[in-house]
């Protein structure tokens, strides 16, 4: 994924429930409490509000900005910077938007406070995934208040989420964003993101498995799609925001295009996009690439040896991404 940004921010979706049983083929046991306990930070959301606080209480432009650096930003911890690196904030930007959207930061503030029950059920699904993918490397999670451009992403063996998205849901005040950013952060908001943090999760615990790729669509959307079938495999949900609903009622037409485009690098049809697309549905790069993901570990006899070929992938090798999805049948006219 390079990242989740804004509403593919993950493509965290509610209106999900646990499927009755694991996957075919794929036992996946119930791994005691006792597993040994994820690295999660989440220290940086009371630092933020510190400051929002501060800042409020003020006027001075230059004073604003002293006040974000020494509250926030200065004493943060690694993932916080790893964070803004990764989604280039500034503290500018941070100032900016407490000034400018009062109402957003009201009404996400005491949605914030969810960052502890958001990692109830990570330590067993992190255990999940290891008895799955046994070559599994740890990762820390940092939960901190980023700028609104991303809900998830990762650096390195770091799964940096935006807690101001990551832990929404429709209460959320939209209102004073500017357009296209209200439009798209609405649906996002109204999927209820929260009740699908365990999935998010787990799909960028999957991203610090993965190797990176700066290459075609084809090597960006399968290795997107890999993380969204790992994370299914693991938690049993399934995001449910309109491309999933979008891509099974249009497949022949998604397929058509998207081989198409497939060798090109442009990605503004297919990922971390709005709805101003040909398909007026935001990332559709998710559902093809979950769908080529899916059709592979489907057709496979040995599952495990299955999510280890797609976890360990050679994402910058353009000719071992096209043989892989070729042999997952998925482009093949049906």
């Amino acid at each position: 994924m390079k990242n989740r940004t804004l509403v593919a921010a993950g493509l965290m979706a509610s209106f999900v429930a646990p499927s009755a049983s694991a996957p075919a083929g794929v036992p996946v046991p119930v791994v005691s409490a006792r597993a040994a306990s994820q690295a999660v930070s989440d220290q940086d959301i009371a630092r933020f509000w510190a400051a929002f606080d501060a800042i409020n209480a003020v006027s001075d432009p230059a004073e604003r900005l002293r006040l974000i650096q020494t509250l926030y930003i200065d004493p943060g911890t690694p993932g916080l910077h790893a964070l803004m690196a990764a989604r280039r904030y500034t503290a500018q930007q941070y100032v900016d938007a407490i000034v400018n959207w009062p109402n957003f930061w009201r009404s996400v503030r005491p949605l914030t406070a969810r960052s502890r029950q958001a990692v109830t059920s990570l330590n067993d699904d992190v255990a999940r995934f290891r008895r799955l993918y046994p070559e599994l490397r740890p990762a820390s999670i940092t939960y901190a208040i980023g700028v609104l451009r991303t809900g998830g992403t990762t650096t390195g063996d770091k799964v940096l989420i935006g807690a101001e998205l990551a832990l929404g849901d429709e209460t959320v005040d939209v209102s004073e964003l500017p357009a296209p950013l209200r439009t798209r952060l609405g649906v996002f908001f109204a999927s209820r993101p929260f009740a699908n943090n365990a999935q998010n999760n787990i799909h960028e615990y999957v991203h610090t498995q993965q190797q990176e790729t700066q290459g075609s669509l084809a090597q960006q959307v399968l290795r997107e799609g890999v993380a969204e079938l790992v994370a299914e495999l693991i938690t049993h949900r399934k995001p449910a925001l309109p491309v999933y609903i979008y891509g099974p009622t249009h497949d022949a037409a998604i397929r058509q295009r998207f081989m198409a485009e497939m060798q090109a690098d442009n990605y503004d049809n297919w990922l971390w996009n709005s709805a101003s697309n040909p398909f007026g549905v935001s990332d559709v790069g998710y559902y093809v690439g979950y769908r080529i993901a899916r059709s592979y570990f489907d057709a496979a006899r040995d599952k495990r040896r299955a999510v280890r070929e797609l976890i360990e992938l050679r994402y910058d090798d353009p000719a071992a991404v096209h043989a892989l999805i070729d042999r997952s049948g998925y482009l093949v006219s049906r």
